[in-house]
């Protein structure tokens, strides 16, 4: 998918993280700053990355449950439930895009619940299929889906597709007996891949639960096929086991997720429909929920920026305490650059895909550019000292 090859150039980041370092200027007290590094990725894991993807979970699990019952029993309140909790689900993965890397890349987690546009064709031929609705039915429709339907029959924006017309919650009289088999079946492998990042950055801590389910699908969670979880394997930077070579390395992984999401939001998701290269790349159509998604990116890179979600934010912990110490010029800027790409983004007109060619919709790309140069700036930051 087009989306998939914008993202998973983040997969390579941990073989290119350093090339170049040695032939930056060093500053002094290089194990001091690896030490900070160490605090900034501690906090970033435990305060971050776990409560994102464990409140992710949990969402798209009660998602899958309430579209189970749906099937069996449909009902308009049932399905306004239903776009209630996909949203919030939907929320908690918006808000976990500035760190793909790990999980989400290894697996190819991205792309299997997130690729868009839905695959229109291809989803009226499966309508038209009763050999694949009957196996979707079946107590492992959810096994059925994650393997037989490609990743733009899959995921988000395929619910998104069942549940929401013109920004509103279908009746349930208008959702046939096939879409709604599939939309359960769907949910369940969307449950899954969610409880595969949970369990991915959690490991033994993560619901039992939800490392059963996994187990019992052969779903891998573990790094290079080891027995690290990615949060320890980024807590434990520097240390024998892990993939990242310093404390200062898992640091720039940091940097480098915001940077991708930046760039994505700016001149992807936003401008390939707003320069009419290609208007169909809009996201989140059906629901008319474009311009949250792209807000919810941009806090993202807040969360991971700031040392946190808001209520768990350890500022002296945090990538910005790290910069502001070494150039506070350098941190207001960067500071400045979030909020006013949180703002442009909000005064663009909704929904985005009425409204994609508005010219407010050119100033966030801008300012999601400005974004992603003042994070390339706190990259060459930390790379003095690697």
């Amino acid at each position: 998918m087009r989306r998939t090859t914008i993202k998973m150039s983040m997969i390579a980041l941990l073989g290119v993280a350093t090339i170049g370092f040695t032939a930056c200027k060093k500053e002094p007290g290089t194990a001091v700053e690896g030490s900070a590094a160490q605090a900034v990725n501690e906090q970033f894991v435990n305060h971050t990355v776990v409560p994102t993807y464990a409140a992710l979970a949990s969402k798209a699990e009660a998602l899958a449950t309430q579209l189970a019952a749906l099937r069996q029993h449909p009902t308009d309140d049932g399905v306004r439930q239903a776009c209630t909790t996909f949203l919030e689900a939907r929320e908690q993965w918006e808000k976990s895009e500035a760190f793909l890397f790990g999980a989400a890349g290894d697996f190819g987690i991205d792309p299997h619940i997130d690729s868009w546009p839905l695959d229109e064709n291809a989803f009226n031929t499966l309508m038209n299929s009763p050999a694949m609705i009957e196996a979707l039915d079946g107590e492992e429709g959810d096994v059925v889906a994650g393997e037989r339907l490609g990743n733009a029959l899959l995921g988000f924006h395929a619910i998104e597709y069942i549940l929401f017309a013109d920004g509103h919650p279908k009746a349930a009289s208008n959702i046939s007996g096939g879409e709604w088999i599939y939309a359960a079946a769907v949910a369940g492998d969307l449950r899954n891949r969610c409880y595969q990042l949970e369990v991915g950055w959690m490991g033994d801590d993560a619901p039992k639960s939800h490392i059963a389910k996994l187990d019992d699908l052969e779903l891998g969670y573990t790094v290079a096929g080891s027995n690290n979880s990615y949060g320890d394997n980024m807590k434990n930077a520097g240390k024998a086991g892990s993939t990242y070579p310093s404390t200062l390395a898992a640091l720039m992984a940091m940097v480098q997720g915001c940077i991708d999401i930046a760039d994505e939001v700016g001149t992807s998701k936003i401008a390939s429909a707003f320069s009419q290269s290609d208007i169909t790349y809009i996201e989140s159509p059906y629901s008319h929920m474009s311009i949250t998604d792209f807000h919810n990116n941009i806090i993202s890179i807040r969360n991971v920026y700031m040392g946190g979600i808001e209520g768990q934010r350890d500022e002296s912990k945090s990538l910005h305490n790290f910069v502001k110490q070494r150039d506070a010029a350098l941190d207001a800027e960067v500071l400045n650059a979030i909020e006013n790409a949180l703002n442009k983004i909000d005064d663009m007109p909704a929904p985005f895909v009425l409204h994609y060619s508005e010219p407010a919709n050119g100033e966030a790309v801008e300012a999601c550019t400005k974004l992603s140069e003042e994070m390339d700036k706190v990259t060459d930051l930390i790379k003095r000292y690697e």
